[in-house]
């Protein structure tokens, strides 16, 4: 086994620093959303990933791997979102274990009237704090770290839906 890359003291410092501010960031994008619009962070941005389909419809696999989802954790909030009449599923006609989410009127009117709220506290926890070349350092940094990242979290998401998508079967028994 190697020695594990431990981080310099500048380092530690930079990743604390960074935790933090992204988990107060989080925190402050819920509890906008949750206060003035009632809904999670996590439903938004299925309202808007929705929003910016053509058709505002999309495969349920597609959903869940733009919006970096296990296929469950989603369905479970379409389901949530189907409950307030925002989002409906169909039945996809050429595959039939398929579905698509559909974003109703009724979502889109939701996100229409979250949107404006949700911007301005985007704009205060981070776009207000920086200068414009931050701002430009910020996008550079964050593509960089996407890019290292993204790869293998989608291989680690498909690498869970097959194991989800096997384990019923494994338990069968064998015919003949």
């Amino acid at each position: 086994m190697s020695e594990p890359r431990w981080l310099t003291g500048h380092e530690q410092q930079v990743w604390r620093t960074y935790a933090q501010a992204s988990s107060f960031l989080q925190a402050h994008l819920e509890g906008q959303l949750q206060h003035d619009s009632g809904m999670p962070h996590a439903y938004y941005e299925v309202l808007v990933t929705l929003s910016e389909a053509a058709g505002r419809r999309l495969r349920m696999s597609e959903l869940a791997t733009m919006r970096g989802s296990s296929r469950s954790r989603l369905s479970h909030a379409v389901a949530r979102l189907e409950a307030k009449g925002w989002v409906r599923r169909e039945s996809c006609p050429t595959d039939k274990r398929g579905s698509w989410a559909v974003l109703t009127d009724a979502g889109f009117a939701a996100l229409e009237e979250a949107a404006p709220g949700h911007v301005e506290a985007v704009r205060e926890g981070i776009f207000d704090q920086l200068t414009p070349e931050q701002v430009t350092q910020l996008g550079e940094i964050s593509a960089a770290i996407l890019g290292g990242l993204k790869p293998r979290c989608e291989a680690a998401a498909a690498a869970e839906e097959a194991a989800d998508f096997v384990a019923p079967v494994v338990g069968l028994p064998k015919s003949g």
